[in-house]
């Protein structure tokens, strides 16, 4: 790769987490590419550069934000050793990825069909994690249930369910779903 390329390649990635950040703080329904570029000192043709269209590059920016979250989430997950505390830290990594996403964020993902396709195979994929978690860690518990349970939770958590009958934010939701599935484990084995 030439010093150029190079250079291309990291003021690209430095551009979307730059947009990432502003899209988790503030959503993007409204986000006009114009006051974008201004706001990160780029042009407009530097966005294209980056993705096509503005739908584009939001499926882009959401699908980043999402993979980079993964990553870091089985990162924690890789470094927690015992069987049921590893249920915990899966679940409370995926809060702390989450915290920064308002929920403008959130309404927005849900309004626009790719981004919500995105969200909703994220949270599949974390409700399958969960289940495989729980096979480790109890042969015996309905692992099944307990990953169905994990997904329908965290989509009414993304939705606002949770806090609107709870009051819990995002972050202490996770946590409680964490000793919910760790308490019901810890329970099977005595």
């Amino acid at each position: 790769m030439t010093d150029r390329a190079t250079t291309t390649a990291s003021r690209t990635a430095v551009l979307r987490e730059e947009i990432i950040a502003i899209v988790l703080a503030e959503g993007f329904a409204d986000l006009r590419l114009s006051s974008l570029a201004a706001r990160l000192s780029c042009s407009k043709s530097t966005l294209y550069a980056i993705a096509p269209s503005k739908e584009q590059l939001l499926v882009s920016v959401v699908r980043s934000f999402f993979r980079t979250a993964t990553e870091r989430v089985e990162a924690s997950l890789a470094e927690a050793t015992a069987p049921v505390e590893r249920i915990a830290v899966y679940l409370q990594a995926i809060a702390a990825e989450l915290a920064p996403a308002s929920d403008r964020f959130f309404a927005d993902v849900d309004a626009f069909a790719p981004a919500r396709e995105i969200y909703r195979d994220n949270t599949r994929a974390a409700a399958r994690r969960v289940q495989a978690l729980v096979e480790q860690a109890d042969p015996s518990a309905d692992a099944r249930f307990i990953g169905a349970v994990a997904g329908q939770v965290m989509e009414s958590i993304h939705r606002g369910d949770i806090r609107a009958s709870t009051g819990l934010d995002d972050s202490a939701a996770y946590r409680s779903l964490a000793e919910l599935i760790v308490a019901r484990l810890s329970g099977s084995a005595a």
